[in-house]
């Protein structure tokens, strides 16, 4: 895993239009208690620790995949998976990077 990709400042504001205007799914990978707190109309929740055992069902998507946390730490991680099951994904960073588009 490339733990420095995970952490990078890039802004992907051109990046996020692009896969929203492909019909992207946003993938909000944060707890419970978080996503409660608030998150973006229509996104998926999936908690990071249980994306291994909902890879299928991620893949029946059939779109591109926008993953989205608090930090952008864990939709990093959400993503390096997801791309190594060939799953076409980016690292949204925080749900707010996103949403701001929606």
């Amino acid at each position: 895993m490339r733990l420095f990709n995970l952490f990078r400042k890039k802004n992907m504001s051109n990046e996020i239009k692009e896969y929203l205007e492909k019909g992207a799914v946003v993938l909000d990978v944060r707890t419970i208690p978080e996503w409660n707190e608030g998150h973006s109309d229509g996104a998926k929740h999936i908690v990071l620790d249980t994306i291994p055992n909902n890879v299928e069902e991620i893949k029946s998507w059939n779109k591109p995949v926008i993953a989205v946390c608090r930090s952008g730490a864990r939709s990093g991680q959400a993503t390096e998976f997801l791309n190594g099951h060939g799953v076409d994904v980016i690292n949204g960073g925080p749900w707010q990077n996103v949403d701001q588009y929606l």
